[in-house]
């Protein structure tokens, strides 16, 4: 599995964005889809992931109501529209496929969203 992302940059405070992932390779169904972050100095974090089933099976406490996950199987594309974005929202994005199976992560190159204020 490959993923590229795109859509980051740099948006003001309460603005909204939306992020990309484009899935390629064989077996997608069989990969539970999401996204994480990192900040400077911060570790990694889970933000959101949804199942083949297209079904959001989860939203970091802090992002639920402002951050929507979603899923095109057809486009083999994950989105994650992210609104009313905060200072705290700035990281680098990375859109993760965990295989249903194995467990093994697959990771994109990532994009990095900056809010300023």
């Amino acid at each position: 599995v490959q993923l590229v992302e795109s859509g980051g940059g740099l948006v003001q405070v309460g603005g909204s964005l939306r992020l990309s992932c484009a899935a390629s390779g064989s077996g997608l169904k069989f990969y539970l889809m999401g996204w994480y972050r990192q900040a400077p100095g911060k570790q990694r974090e889970s933000v959101a992931d949804i199942t083949n089933a297209v079904s959001p099976s989860y939203y970091l406490d802090s992002v639920k109501r402002r951050f929507t996950i979603s899923r095109d199987n057809a486009k083999n594309t994950i989105y994650l529209q992210m609104n009313s974005l905060k200072p705290e929202n700035a990281a680098d994005y990375y859109c993760d496929a965990r295989h249903c199976v194995s467990n093994h992560h697959t990771w994109g190159q990532g994009t990095q969203v900056t809010v300023s204020s």
